[in-house]
């Protein structure tokens, strides 16, 4: 009987905590938002009933192109924006900077 109680309190404190863990902040959605609208999609005619438009930046899938809602920013393209942003916002979403995007390497020069 003591195990099945310790096994709940133990699930009851854990779980707010993985829950947390893997859904993004407020502020982490909020530097989401910024990117995309900063790197936003724009075409030069409006799409056809039967017409989808997937987006890409430099080979990587951004999402579908839907008219009133802006694209999501790929995980590169959000890394180098995460890199150029306020360092204040970026550490106040990504706190122990686990789950943030890191920008890709760039390749060193042969020697």
């Amino acid at each position: 009987m003591k195990r099945i109680l310790i096994s709940a309190a133990v699930l009851a404190l854990i779980a707010p905590l993985a829950q947390a863990a893997t859904a993004e902040n407020a502020d982490a959605k909020a530097l989401r938002a910024e990117c995309a609208s900063q790197h936003a999609v724009k075409f030069e005619q409006p799409a056809d009933a039967n017409e989808y438009r997937f987006v890409y930046n430099r080979g990587e899938y951004r999402g579908e192109a839907t008219s009133g809602q802006a694209v999501s920013c790929g995980q590169t393209q959000y890394a180098e924006y995460l890199a150029s942003a306020d360092p204040v916002r970026v550490m106040s979403a990504y706190p122990t900077a686990a789950g943030r995007p890191q920008p890709a390497k760039k390749a060193s020069a042969a020697k």
